[in-house]
């Protein structure tokens, strides 16, 4: 079943994907499928020459944050509790401690029996997706704040209703696919508990003691990779507001992923192709609308495109 999440998410990417690369081949056979591709795509102030009856106004964005903000604190916050009780990443005192906290009936035996088995590269993969989720949610949290307090849309700002469908999806995607791996494990971790708590009752609940320490902890002794692809993240979100760097904060989280998951690097290339597309597009619609517009100038990599 996770293979079949998995496999979904890859093949979704991948439809993505090739249609952006493809009509971004400079070919003149392709021209057609050129302007079809660009005709779902466009938006603002190329969509505004657009006869299409398809579209809906561009302040929909908002939508997008609003839903990322969601479901990816859902995410997060069902994979951090996952992680918290079945792949503690523990101390041998703390290990100890939970050892005579079951013997005194504070805790379950399932949970200990996991914390013990578990291998320990499947624990720290879990606690990472625990660490992909957070510096996500902490962009969609940015991005909504700015939607909402910064960004001020035309009312004659457009984009065709296929852009804003693709948009819902990728922040629906996105999420999962940085967690994918241990999602439906996440998913009947969830079940079982909310179970549990609608047939017994919070005071039925088995109690466990709550750790704060121990609850963060795992985050800290992640590797020098996953650290270094949050200082890139970080870097391209505090920069945003001056240029377009949202490819690099997809780029900070392809390196804090360590870069071993195929999905992740299926999202960054989503990512990629999207952003060239879209640039080359502006770029030239640019050259069209200004006559002064400089010939030498790059669409989105300096020196190369």
């Amino acid at each position: 079943m996770e293979m079949g999440l998995v496999g979904l998410l890859r093949a979704a990417w991948v439809a993505g994907i090739l249609p952006l690369l493809v009509a971004s081949l400079p070919l003149p056979g392709l021209g057609r499928f050129h302007e079809a591709v660009m005709g779902f795509a466009k938006r603002g102030k190329i969509m505004q020459s657009s006869p299409c009856k398809f579209t809906v106004p561009q302040r929909f964005f908002t939508h997008f944050y609003v839903l990322a903000v969601l479901w990816t604190g859902l995410l997060l916050a069902a994979t951090w509790l996952y992680a918290y009780e079945m792949a503690p990443i523990a101390s041998e005192p703390f290990l100890y401690s939970s050892i005579a906290s079951y013997l005194t009936g504070g805790s379950h035996l399932f949970t200990l029996h996991r914390s013990r088995s578990t291998p320990l590269k499947y624990r720290y993969m879990v606690w990472k997706s625990v660490f992909l989720l957070l510096l996500m949610e902490i962009q969609v949290l940015r991005r909504l704040y700015e939607n909402i307090y910064f960004f001020n849309y035309s009312p004659s700002a457009r984009m065709h209703i296929f852009a804003y469908l693709t948009g819902l999806f990728f922040y629906t995607a996105a999420p999962l696919s940085l967690c994918s791996i241990f999602a439906m494990e996440v998913y009947e971790f969830s079940a079982n508990l909310l179970s549990e708590f609608i047939v017994r009752g919070k005071d039925q609940m088995a109690s466990s003691e709550f750790d704060l320490w121990e609850f963060v902890n795992p985050l800290m002794k992640l590797g020098w990779r996953h650290w270094i692809g949050a200082i890139i993240f970080f870097w391209g979100s505090i920069h945003q507001h001056q240029c377009h760097r949202i490819l690099v904060i997809y780029a900070g989280l392809l390196v804090a992923s360590g870069g071993s998951d195929l999905t992740i690097w299926l999202l960054f290339g989503f990512v990629v192709a999207n952003l060239v597309f879209a640039a080359a597009e502006t770029h030239r619609w640019y050259h069209i609308k200004f006559d002064n517009y400089p010939w030498d100038r790059f669409a989105i990599i300096p020196l190369i495109y």
